[in-house]
């Protein structure tokens, strides 16, 4: 007959890593379709105004931004007096029309009478220069606008 022999106590297995890889690419996938990219880097100070009715915009990849503001404390060597921001660059007035133009063929064929335009425009700036901005979006039937604010009271800045 055969002889048995015992097994000596191996001591804690090892940790199962099999699955590892699996995990790792999972949280990558989560984190890559979970992370929001910022679009444009700030070049003004916009301390958007306060509203009490405000709305929510559905489909943000059908927005179109406007900045308008002073510079901020890192762009000061641009002056004091308010600008127009487009993507991450400074405009003129004038170039509006140029950006609706390449926002519009950015976007399909389908998909360009829902465009929207959405002013973030701070709260000092002067309404000269909004009006101006309007009239520019009105030239390229731009005519959908949305101002961007923060929710809260008017007055009372609950």
């Amino acid at each position: 007959m055969g002889k048995f022999n015992k097994k000596k106590d191996g001591g804690i297995p090892a940790v199962n890593t099999a699955a590892l890889p699996d995990i790792v690419f999972m949280l990558l996938f989560f984190f890559m379709v979970a992370t929001v990219m910022r679009q444009n880097t700030l070049m003004i100070e916009n301390n958007l105004p306060f509203a009490d009715q405000v709305e929510k915009l559905d489909k943000k990849d059908l927005v179109m931004y406007i900045y308008a503001g002073k510079p901020s404390s890192n762009y000061k060597q641009f002056g004091t007096e308010a600008k127009i921001q487009l993507n991450d660059k400074f405009a003129d007035v004038k170039d509006i029309a140029a950006f609706i133009a390449a926002e519009r063929a950015s976007k399909r064929e389908e998909l360009i009478p829902f465009l929207t335009t959405a002013l973030k425009v701070d709260s000092e700036a002067n309404m000269g220069l909004i009006g101006d901005i309007k009239q520019e979006l009105r030239k390229v039937n731009a005519l959908k606008i949305n101002y961007t604010t923060k929710k809260g009271s008017v007055f009372g800045r609950n």
